[in-house]
């Protein structure tokens, strides 16, 4: 038999009679291929000692099991079992049943078809062979044989889009791809610039939605709220026709779910992949002040929708479908068009295939760092001879963050930035740190010099031979080294995201290695760094004014020429880095993977207190760097950086530290500003945008602006006949009147000037104003005249 490549698309194992059933959907270079796996057994692991009270249960309950003595063991030594079964079905009953009776299961909650690709290595790429059976739009392989492989996939994409009524029925389908584009849409046939496909019904209208999948057969869809939105209603209106909606490959059905927990949305369409635009950009570390896809592709590409309200919105797409059909189609397929464009732009597609290569996790996955560690790191500890530990969130204990110095206010001439790179990967590649690593360590006397482990904080201490952590972390690192060099965004940021995801994971009581002795020996080794790198740079006679996790910020003294400033920046990391390889070399007989580098001059820099106080503030930053034309400030936690102040706050913070960098007076422009801003020359930056974290009535005793201009835009709503825009989270847009907050839409009283001048412009002033000798209050407060 021939061998073949292809990249894994979706996976499913399901229980068939009395055997399971792994079901692997490929993009392959001759199409989309399905490989079918037979023969694997549900395992999960127990206590060999209690081997014969759990084979008893699986008697009495007539479960169909094989117990066998395994050659593994827990973190604790303790040796173990392994319980095979023909069914997943049966896997899981038995996990209940020995959990009542006192008989703990090991890795009983990793699903088969991750177990069967964790434990060959495969992500992504795979190699198969087995017998082909060719059908009208795929190959059906079984009898199948799988191993790691290299294939890169070049995947067909489609942008998916619906318009419907505020009660949920469907008006059209809008879908853009390369193979097709087109609008299902319910209605007579009339002419149109735009391609639409004329349906008489609701129902028609799904069925030709299953004819479009069957016939251009994407391997991805992408969408904007696309599984909570589109596809949720898709299948309520599948359901109330008594359809299926089959649009899997081999004409499977498509299956939704919400999690009864989480309230989290699930799709499954066997052979595709189904991306959401907004948790994808999210994953890839993507931020933006609203994630309305007005927003975002406004944002990105400069332009958006054609209508913005989102009442107005609904009241003319509903006059559209009764009036012009054409002009709905037209707006329904321009959603999709600026989706994909979005996709196209961000790279989003390459960047998650090279997550899914990197890792194993399935392309569509959202976040996905703890599932992603492990997927690497499971199949390591099974050949070294351990199962991994249970999930136990009741022994959690918090490990100290990054460290944040106690900050230096001012304002300052020419600041450095230095900053160690990826530092707590380069700690965990330092000093070993490694769950495994950790277990064996405290088997080692730290004391003997042939069989010295490494120390780390909180007890922990690490083997210098057995773990596997810092050659992952080497590995990726080389890749990402590969990948910059090459000017791949998408790998490179892929690979950053995994790699620094590896502490948080450490550290997160969700994750089954969650030690408090590896995450504390990650982030202590990084306090004590970041103390002694300001020794030394204090030696060499400037000043650290700041520091925070892994940046520390010195100061020159005085003003240095660009090209001087370099200098000294570029000195100071030589030898602080030297300084490094020789304390660990000396000190732990450890090669050092610690390189600080320098990132930036400010030429100027503000370090504001906090406010109302004379202290230094943390995490709130300015300065300006570049020359001449290329000059920018930078803003750390200050408003400008941040998407609940006003845009009238943002205006106004930017022009007055342009003045106050450039040594300018800026008396004037304060005065003129407030001035205009009580004229209501500013009325258009006066919006307030902030998220609702929770649902409507479970605001009960304090109730911020935001909740109580929510809640009256519900009940004009309410008395307009409107659809409830606020009760289930979501954001909203108000200003400050007179009579409190009220929603932008239906603002009534007038405006709160003084609430603008005290709330917004005033902060920022005191923010900077100080330390040029001025006082916001006194610029802005009325003249009394001399007498």
């Amino acid at each position: 038999m021939s061998t073949s490549q292809g990249f894994l698309l979706t996976r499913q194992a399901r229980d068939i009679g009395n055997q399971t059933q792994i079901e692997l959907w490929l993009s392959t270079e001759q199409g989309p291929a399905q490989l079918v796996i037979t023969q694997e057994k549900p395992v999960f692991f127990i206590p060999q000692t209690l081997s014969q009270k759990a084979f008893q249960l699986s008697q009495q309950h007539n479960i169909q099991m094989m117990c066998k003595s395994l050659d593994l063991k827990t973190f604790d030594s303790e040796p173990l079992a392994g319980c095979y079964f023909h069914t997943t079905k049966d896997s899981q009953q038995m996990v209940t049943l020995f959990n009542s009776n006192d008989i703990p299961t090991f890795e009983s909650d990793i699903r088969l078809a991750d177990r069967y690709l964790m434990e060959r290595f495969i992500q992504g790429g795979i190699e198969f062979t087995g017998t082909e059976a060719l059908k009208s739009s795929y190959r059906k392989v079984t009898n199948t044989k799988c191993r790691q492989g290299h294939f890169s996939p070049n995947l067909k994409v489609v942008s998916l889009d619906i318009e419907c009524s505020e009660k949920g029925i469907l008006y059209s389908v809008g879908l853009d791809s390369a193979m097709d584009s087109r609008v299902i849409m319910i209605g007579t046939k009339q002419a149109s610039d735009t391609p639409i496909e004329w349906v008489d019904n609701e129902s028609s209208l799904l069925k030709a939605l299953v004819q479009w999948f069957e016939r251009f057969d994407p391997d991805v869809i992408v969408g904007w709220n696309v599984i909570d939105f589109d596809f949720r209603l898709l299948h309520k209106r599948a359901q109330f026709h008594q359809l299926k909606l089959k649009i899997g490959r081999g004409s499977q059905q498509s299956y939704f779910r919400t999690s009864s927990t989480t309230q989290q949305s699930f799709i499954t369409i066997p052979g595709r992949v189904v991306m959401d635009g907004i948790d994808t950009l999210k994953t890839a570390t993507y931020h933006f002040r609203s994630w309305s896809l007005e927003s975002v592709s406004q944002e990105m590409l400069g332009e958006g929708k054609v209508i913005h309200n989102v009442h107005d919105r609904m009241d003319e797409i509903n006059r559209m479908f009764r009036q012009d059909k054409t002009a709905l189609a037209k707006y329904n397929l321009q959603d999709c068009v600026l989706v994909n464009r979005i996709f196209e732009k961000t790279h989003l597609i390459d960047f998650a295939i090279e997550r899914s290569r990197l890792t194993g996790v399935e392309l569509d996955r959202i976040g996905g760092s703890v599932a992603a560690f492990s997927n690497l790191y499971l199949p390591q500890i099974h050949r070294a001879g351990y199962i991994a530990p249970n999930l136990e969130p009741e022994n959690w204990m918090a490990s100290p963050g990054g460290y944040v110095m106690d900050s230096q206010p001012g304002l300052y001439d020419s600041v450095l930035v230095l900053d160690f790179k990826s530092l707590y990967p380069s700690i965990i590649r330092s000093f070993l740190i490694d769950p495994m690593g950790l277990i064996e360590g405290l088997k080692q006397d730290i004391g003997t010099a042939d069989n010295q482990a490494v120390p780390g904080f909180r007890g922990g201490q690490f083997h210098r031979a057995k773990h596997f952590l810092p050659q992952m972390i080497e590995t990726l690192w080389q890749a990402r080294d590969v990948a910059k060099r090459n000017n791949d965004k998408a790998f490179s940021q892929a690979i950053k995201i995994i790699m620094n995801s590896f502490y948080g994971v450490l550290g997160s009581s969700g994750c089954r290695f969650f030690d408090t002795r590896l995450a504390s020996s990650i982030t202590m080794r990084g306090h004590e760094i970041m103390k002694q790198t300001k020794v030394l740079i204090e030696e060499e006679g400037y000043q650290v004014i700041y520091g925070d996790t892994d940046s520390t910020f010195v100061s020159l003294n005085s003003a240095c020429a660009s090209e001087d400033a370099n200098k000294v920046g570029q000195n100071l990391v030589k030898k602080i880095n030297a300084w490094w390889t020789n304390h660990l070399q000396k000190e732990y007989q450890l090669n050092s993977i610690l390189e600080l580098e320098y990132e930036t001059h400010y030429k100027k820099f503000l370090m504001p207190t906090i406010r109302g106080e004379e202290k230094g503030s943390k995490k709130r930053y300015a300065g300006l760097i570049g020359d001449k034309d290329n000059e920018k400030i930078i803003f750390k936690g200050l408003e400008s950086a941040r998407t609940d102040w006003t845009p009238l706050s943002q205006v106004f913070q930017q022009h007055l530290y342009q003045l106050i960098f450039h040594g300018k007076c800026p008396k004037q422009y304060v005065r003129s500003f407030v001035e205009e801003t009580l004229a209501g020359k500013y009325d258009d930056q006066l919006t307030y945008q902030k998220r609702l974290r929770r649902k409507l009535h479970e605001y009960q005793k304090n109730i911020p602006p935001q909740v109580r201009a929510a809640r009256l835009a519900d009940e004009i709503n309410q008395q307009l006949g409107r659809p409830l825009q606020y009760q289930n989270k979501g954001r909203i847009e108000y200003l400050i009147t007179i009579n409190g907050p009220e929603p932008k839409e239906y603002v009534k009283s007038p405006v709160d000037y003084q609430h603008y001048i005290d709330k917004q412009l005033k902060p920022i002033g005191e923010a900077i104003l100080p330390f040029i000798g001025l006082d916001f209050t006194r610029l802005t407060e009325p003249q009394l005249g001399l007498f």
